[in-house]
């Protein structure tokens, strides 16, 4: 049986022998290296050893985490703006709320019960976006209510109570963006490498650990996506391909 840990990168998977980590570390604020490779974020102590960071989204050209999560908080505005112009067409129109009325069920939801920081002042923040967020869905079903006795009551209540828990979660949104360095930190995850070379691959997401038979048929693949990065083909799992890591490489910045 071989031992491969899966992990993902965007909407990519990727699997690579365990054997080769030695541990998974949650990602840290790196020291920058003079003239470093662009696929280098840094590098980080960890017990007693000095430890490069590969940032695998560079190494496989593809937009930068940051990048990918102030796309998100924008997104989640945007379907929260809606969300409080269709309680109140709802309202005005006497017709039944279509979007959820439960926290946990929009994207905005979904994430934050997925998320977990280990920065203090994120974790402040995350605790304040949680609470308003809950009361910013709440609010719809005493909205509901009151509509079915008062509508204008209800238009009214809309535009003074809802409209001030809304502006406090977009506010709180905001806040996050503009600590997006410590938030994508605290998603992100370093993978400690050596299979000759040692060093961190900072990745998106750990999704599991498999164990398939030594002999399991890998489909070819004709591209490489970094001279640094060796795949040994593409195997299905669960109904999901998943690239198989078969070398990475510590990129080195080349001496012109």
């Amino acid at each position: 049986m071989k031992s491969l840990l899966i992990f993902k990168v965007k909407k990519n998977f990727y699997a690579i022998n365990l054997d080769f980590i030695q541990r998974i570390i949650q990602v840290r604020a790196a020291t920058e290296i003079p003239n470093a490779h662009e696929f280098i974020d840094g590098m980080v102590s960890y017990e007693g050893r000095v430890i490069k960071i590969v940032n695998f989204r560079k190494m496989t050209n593809l937009p930068t985490y940051e990048d990918d999560l102030i796309e998100l908080f924008e997104r989640l505005k945007q379907q929260h703006a809606l969300w409080v112009d269709t309680l109140k067409e709802s309202v005005q129109k006497g017709v039944k709320f279509s979007l959820t009325t439960d926290s946990h069920l929009c994207d905005l939801g979904k994430w934050l019960d997925s998320f977990t920081s280990y920065d203090e002042n994120v974790s402040k923040i995350l605790r304040e976006l949680n609470s308003f967020h809950k009361q910013l869905h709440n609010s719809a079903v005493d909205i509901i209510k009151i509509a079915q006795r008062d509508r204008d009551k209800a238009l009214a209540e809309i535009d003074t109570n809802v409209i001030s828990i809304y502006k406090s979660t977009i506010n709180l949104l905001d806040t996050f963006i503009d600590e997006f360095d410590s938030v994508a930190d605290s998603l992100q995850k370093l993978l400690l490498y050596s299979n000759g070379d040692e060093f961190a691959l900072k990745v998106d997401e750990i999704i599991d650990i498999a164990h398939v038979d030594r002999d399991i048929t890998l489909q070819n693949i004709d591209t490489e996506p970094s001279q640094y990065l060796e795949l040994e083909g593409v195997v299905e799992l669960n109904d999901i391909l998943i690239n198989v890591i078969k070398t990475v490489k510590l990129p080195i910045k080349e001496v012109k």
